[in-house]
This record gives structure tokens, sequence and C-alpha cells, in this order.
């Protein structure tokens, strides 16, 4: 399920972290070359992607529970 990016936090380990608009958190890091986050690594790039729609599995694990046991 995609949702919005509404801001950023840092983890304990100095990761960034995107707050998503459905309440859940998904780690945004830039680990080239297995992921290439360069946004994530300056102030305006992060700001830039406030909005974004990320994929939360947090929402489509509850989505997928909820029609199992219907």
């Amino acid at each position: 399920m995609l949702q919005a990016i509404i801001n950023y936090h840092l983890d304990d380990e100095q990761h960034w972290v995107a707050e998503l608009v459905c309440g859940h958190n998904q780690h945004v890091r830039h680990r080239p070359p297995w992921e290439r986050r360069d946004w994530v690594t300056s102030v305006s790039g992060r700001q830039s992607m406030l909005g974004y729609m990320l994929y939360c599995k947090q929402c489509e694990l509850k989505v997928t529970e909820s029609q199992s046991s219907v």
C-alpha cells in the first residue's frame, strides 16, 4: 500500500527514517550500489521528497490480515 512521506527523523544509528502519513516509519537509507537514494543525504533532497509515495509493508500486512479473517 502506498503512503506519502510527511516528515523524517534520524534513528539511534543515525540513519534517516521517513515518517509516513499512515503513522508508520520506513528507513530511507542511501547505500550504494544496493540502494541509491542520493536525495536523503541533504536537507533540500529530503524536503523535495515530502509527499512522495512509498510502499508501506506494515499497512499491506494489516489489509492482508483483515481480509484473511473474513
